[in-house]
């Protein structure tokens, strides 16, 4: 069975909430698009972002876009928090620059920085910044 792909707008309005709510700036909305796979055989990967790289955007004359696919097997089955969770983790991968490449795990993206937006999103929450 190959991977299919949908449209996911549930993951693209938690993506567009968490990133106004923590303020990532760097991060354009109308260039982060979103989808689910079914039929993935990975057994770990529960979310993975693609970006569109430098020579695709100069050849496709488009600017620097990103994809965040979520696996349905593992995503749809966690929590809410676990969502806001991994969501937060696939938008660390996206540099300042927006510029198409990744930011790498080694020396930033870990547990411990997911959990702590992951407070701040709560904390904002409670205090009205931003509902989701």
């Amino acid at each position: 069975m190959s991977i299919r792909y949908f449209e996911a707008p549930d993951v693209k309005k938690l993506v567009d909430e968490i990133a106004e709510s923590l303020d990532f700036f760097h991060v354009v909305p109308q260039f982060v698009f979103c989808f689910r796979s079914k039929g993935s055989t990975s057994l770990r990967t529960v979310a993975r972002i693609h970006g569109l790289g430098k020579i695709w955007q100069e050849a496709l004359n488009l600017p620097p876009s990103y994809v965040i696919e979520v696996i349905s097997e593992r995503y749809d089955r966690l929590t809410q928090a676990e969502k806001e969770k991994t969501i937060i983790h696939e938008l660390l991968h996206i540099p300042h620059t927006f510029a198409g490449g990744f930011r790498p795990h080694k020396g930033y993206i870990d547990r411990e920085t997911v959990e702590t937006f992951y407070r701040k999103l709560q904390m904002r929450r409670a205090y009205g910044k931003t509902s989701i």
